[in-house]
């Protein structure tokens, strides 16, 4: 049996060299890349972020990142996104007051936290769903590595079709809630970066790359 082909997306905003380590060690096939076939071609694609919500979107634009994640979630190919690379998944962002817009494949707001103590950095554990597919094998008490001082405190996305499986939401808390993960058929995220939460975080790259 082949490994399945994961390309993180290269396009100047993430630590892909920490993700494709992580990737590889999890079992998977990578490659980084921004090059359009390749990346649609891959059985999954890994969007990092690193950074602020506009300039991580422009970037993705300008390397046509916007294009590829609509069209391969269209077609039901699997996405997760990292960090920012999860926020930019929501409607919009808010940062020093000024507004931009996001892929909005989820309804929602990325606004500031508000702690005691911002950037939330370092270790914290999270409240997943007792179903989760992403959190399979992970202990409910494990902790995961932040770097964040912008998160979505909402979400707004209701499914009231039964034939419709409703998403997935992980939950955390630095000051208030906020989402810490997403499983939403295809497309999954995390706010949090698994590449660098040791063995829980490996064990969650390995339950994506299984689902691929």
């Amino acid at each position: 049996m082949t490994n399945k082909k994961v390309v993180v997306f290269d396009y100047g905003f993430g630590n892909v060299r920490s993700a494709e380590r992580a990737l590889a060690r999890a079992g998977a096939d990578v490659e980084i890349t921004r090059d359009y076939d390749t990346a649609m071609a891959a059985d999954g694609l890994l969007v990092p972020g690193v950074g602020a919500f506009a300039a991580c979107m422009k970037g993705l634009k300008e390397a046509r990142g916007d294009w590829i994640v609509g069209r391969r979630l269209s077609g039901g190919r699997p996405v997760m996104g990292i960090c920012v690379g999860m926020q930019i998944l929501f409607a919009r962002g808010i940062e020093h007051g000024e507004e931009a817009e996001g892929l909005d494949e989820w309804p929602g707001v990325v606004e500031p936290l508000k702690a005691d103590v911002v950037p939330h950095m370092g270790w914290n554990t999270v409240d997943a769903p007792p179903d989760s597919d992403l959190f399979a094998g992970v202990n409910t008490d494990e902790r995961f590595y932040f770097v964040h001082s912008y998160a979505v405190h909402h979400w707004d996305l209701e499914v009231h079709n039964p034939s419709i499986r409703a998403p997935k939401v992980t939950w955390a808390t630095h000051g208030e809630p906020f989402v810490a993960a997403v499983e939403n058929g295809a497309l999954w995220a995390t706010q949090f970066h698994p590449e660098k939460s040791g063995d829980a975080g490996a064990q969650l790259l390995k339950n994506w790359i299984g689902s691929l």
